[in-house]
């Protein structure tokens, strides 16, 4: 009986450690998936913040050609006031009339129309107001696609990734490195046509998008050590 009382006090405690160790590696296996969707979320806002910032440096770049254009169009306008107003005659009529003049070498006649340019910018004016109130109804021609630059060569072919000259597989070890922040080591775990997956020394899974060391946002290179 004394036997089999010191087996069962020894079975007890086998029990609750390898319970212990259980719920220590169920622990660290929740907080390396909070880790990795946290870093997750904070690629995919730094992704979002570039696609925003694009279209809006776009949309001002438009807005400040359709500001400069009319502010030539309202420049041109008041010039020309101010010049007919000075050589204004009262008993000449505001548009001279078109004039017929014959050409030797057609058989028709041409009309030319002697307009002042307060006429043509009128005209213009008239065109434009005409255009705005279509402008819905018309298709609305697809802006031209920004192409970025890229600032490093980076892409994945094959289940391998290639990165300023040198190429990089499954199973390697690598350091990573981030502007103001102390670099990493961590294992490569899986290679994507967009992203790759490593491992760090404490157990976590992360990712980099290609994308981000294209743009140098991120930097990789062998580790020997």
């Amino acid at each position: 009986l004394l036997s089999i009382g010191n087996n069962i006090a020894v079975i007890c405690l086998i029990t609750g450690i390898y319970r212990e160790l259980c719920l220590e590696s169920v622990k660290n296996k929740y907080e390396c998936e909070i880790q990795a969707s946290r870093q997750h979320c904070e690629s995919e806002k730094l992704l979002l913040y570039d696609t925003v910032q694009s279209e809006l440096e776009e949309k001002i770049r438009r807005l400040e050609e359709d500001r400069h254009s009319i502010d030539i169009t309202s420049e041109l306008w008041n010039d020309e006031l101010q010049s007919r107003k000075k050589r204004k005659d009262p008993f000449s009529p505001d548009k001279k009339k078109p004039v017929v003049v014959e050409c030797l070498n057609f058989s028709r006649p041409y009309i030319v129309y002697m307009l002042q340019d307060l006429d043509i910018l009128e005209d213009w004016t008239t065109i434009r107001k005409a255009m705005a109130t279509l402008g819905p109804h018309r298709v609305k021609p697809e802006p031209p696609v920004k192409l970025e630059k890229h600032l490093h060569s980076a892409r994945s072919e094959e289940g391998r990734l290639y990165y300023d000259g040198e190429w990089y597989g499954r199973g390697q070890t690598i350091c990573i490195d981030k502007k103001d922040e102390c670099p990493t080591s961590a294992i490569i775990t899986t290679i994507n046509h967009d992203e790759v997956w490593f491992k760090r020394p404490d157990g976590s899974k992360s990712k980099l998008y290609i994308s981000q060391l294209q743009k140098g946002k991120y930097s990789i290179k062998h580790n020997h050590n």
